[in-house]
């Protein structure tokens, strides 16, 4: 198949493009090019600025693709700026589990986007969840007769996660810096970055419309990963209402449902297949940097 990535170069869009290429389809990501990538001349490359909707139509008009993906959509302009100039038989969109008004047993049908007030925004008109809820807003009540698919992840992480969040533990404890932490015991959901990917790259090929969950079997609290770090590392964590914030703050407990991504022949690891052996590597990470 024919396939675009808007996106893709970084965290688990790699393994998402490299499953992609396995299973030998016709690459093409479109970026803004700030940013080699390991694919070399396996995949076609575009240059485009995501959110300007000149840039979009001047580089996307007039190709037909079987497949689109969007990583970097964030709100219901970003979604406007591509559905009014993509032509391809299905656009699956990355979404969030900020969507929801996160619980145990979060269902995809806990967040309808077809009812809900859409306003055309801006990446930085709203808090992210309520941006994240304008783009499927937007997909729902304006694009509800095209073929899409909306995947919501919680915290995505993995050693090369970017974003540091769950590093920032491990580092905190390692080095005896006081953490401000609000929801020590909730227990939450997370994925593996690789796992992510190829649940992406798996949709590629599912007679499939609307919104799925992806994320691993099982939950997990913050104490348990801090007492794991501790036991690995002989130091104590810090825990202070006057350290710095911890990043998954706010978060109360919840688990994602995953059972229709799975009815599709998807299997998700638990999560504790891989959590501890990622907080091992981020441990070893932490003694060679200090």
């Amino acid at each position: 198949m024919k396939i675009l990535i808007l996106g893709g170069t970084r965290f688990f869009g790699i393994p998402m493009v490299e499953e992609l290429l396995r299973q030998g389809h016709d690459v093409t990501i479109a970026t803004r090019q700030r940013a080699g990538d390991s694919f070399g001349d396996k995949v076609r490359r575009l240059r485009i600025e995501r959110t300007d909707p000149t840039s979009m139509e001047s580089v996307l008009k007039g190709s037909r693709y079987d497949v689109v993906y969007d990583k970097i959509a964030y709100c219901s302009n970003d979604i406007k700026n591509a559905m009014d100039v993509l032509d391809c038989g299905k656009y699956i969109y990355m979404s969030s589990t900020s969507v929801y008004d996160l619980k145990r047993d979060t269902k995809e049908e806990d967040f309808d986007g077809a009812n809900g007030k859409l306003i055309w925004c801006s990446r930085t008109d709203f808090p992210y969840s309520e941006i994240k809820r304008q783009a499927e807003y937007a997909l729902w009540q304006r694009y509800g007769d095209r073929n899409w698919i909306a995947v919501r992840y919680p915290f995505v992480v993995g050693r090369d996660d970017y974003t540091k969040r769950l590093l920032f533990y491990v580092e905190h404890v390692m080095k005896s810096l006081p953490m401000h932490i609000d929801n020590l015991e909730e227990q939450m959901g997370f994925i593996h970055s690789d796992e992510a990917g190829k649940f992406m790259a798996f949709l590629a090929k599912q007679n499939i419309t609307g919104t799925l969950n992806g994320c691993s079997h099982g939950t997990i609290s913050l104490r348990e990963i801090l007492d794991y770090v501790e036991k690995k590392s002989g130091t104590k964590a810090i825990i202070s209402g006057q350290g710095e914030a911890g990043p998954y703050n706010g978060t109360m407990e919840y688990s994602i449902n995953t059972e229709r991504a799975e009815n599709l022949g998807f299997h998700f690891s638990h999560i504790s297949d891989w959590i501890y052996d990622l907080l091992d590597y981020y441990i070893e990470q932490v003694k060679m940097k200090y």
